[in-house]
């Protein structure tokens, strides 16, 4: 739940993605159209706040969070910066018009038509209706069943001063949701430090047993775990019970979504199958040989896995 190791490792997935990103913009033109105020200038060239907006929206969902961290903005920028110094000595060699870079990016534009294509179909025939998630939540009523549980969230310090110190401002009548933004060294501090809804088991004991004992809107003294220090904050409580389908139907729709995309995905290539002509050469597929190596070549032999829905949270 709560490490601290995780925001680190957040903060270098975020460089990566960002850093890759010069894949996209090696074919751009010199001179492009920008807008906003300017967040840093590289040799020139000014990288502005919509830039670092979009940015961040390309970033897979699991790290947008992350992004909103002082942290995690000051390294995404640093690899902007960095990806634009290098994406300026490659223009510098030549590299930008090579027959290398054309090659990978009409590959890659092919890619990405078919990707936006599929996407498109996809979506407009994968709606799950209101009656869909309902028939599942009465067919399922057992797995929605769950114990007592509260909705928190918190600051996690790394030291008692500065938890002290925090907790003098909570105290003081300072917004929780800011503190946290502020000081909170979880991953969660972008989110004002919301953990959702948990139960007793799925914190570790020493933070489980001082949530629980909280009354709704109530607020913790220092709490200590093996991560840091804690300060806790609880904004809702329910008995234990099933869950109604109005606190599960985002839950449901998540779980089911997945495979019935697959299954429209597989209905679209049977039909383009049927309807396309094509022939496969199949004494040339057999003279390729191997064509992967190694661990690869196991790999490639492996048929992929069926693909399933996931699984409902309790």
């Amino acid at each position: 739940m709560i490490h601290v190791r995780m925001m680190r490792l957040a903060t270098v997935a975020i460089a990566l993605v960002a850093l890759a990103g010069c894949q996209k913009q090696a074919g751009e033109a010199k001179k492009e159209t920008k807008s906003g105020p300017v967040l840093a200038e590289v040799s020139g060239t000014n990288i502005t706040v919509d830039e670092f907006k979009k940015e961040v929206e390309n970033l897979p969902p699991y790290l947008k969070p992350m992004a909103e961290s002082a942290d995690g903005k000051k390294e995404m920028l640093e690899t902007m910066i960095i990806r634009e110094l290098i994406l300026q000595d490659a223009r510098k060699d030549g590299i930008e018009n090579s027959p290398a870079v054309k090659d990978k990016l009409e590959d890659l534009k092919k890619r990405l038509v078919v990707e936006v294509y599929l996407k498109k179909k996809v979506d407009e025939q994968s709606k799950v209706t209101d009656e869909e998630l309902q028939k599942f939540y009465d067919q399922n009523k057992e797995k929605f069943k769950s114990g007592d549980e509260v909705k928190a969230s918190h600051i996690l310090l790394k030291d008692e001063k500065t938890a002290q110190d925090v907790l003098a401002k909570v105290k003081a009548g300072g917004n929780f949701e800011e503190l946290a933004k502020k000081y909170s060294i979880d991953s969660a501090a972008a989110k004002g430090g919301d953990l959702g809804w948990f139960g007793k088991e799925a914190m570790i004991p020493e933070f489980a047993k001082a949530a629980f004992a909280l009354k709704e809107g109530e607020t913790s003294g220092i709490v200590k775990t093996k991560f840091g220090f804690h300060i806790i904050k609880v904004t809702g409580k329910r008995a234990a019970g099933t869950r109604s389908f109005a606190d599960v139907k985002d839950q449901i729709k998540a779980a089911i979504l997945p495979s019935k995309q697959q299954e429209i995905f597989q209905k679209l290539k049977d039909e383009l199958k049927k309807s396309g002509k094509y022939t496969i050469k199949e004494d040339v597929l057999k003279s390729l040989g191997g064509v992967a190596s190694g661990e690869a070549k196991g790999a490639a032999a492996m048929p992929p896995a069926e693909p399933k829905a996931q699984e409902v949270k309790k």
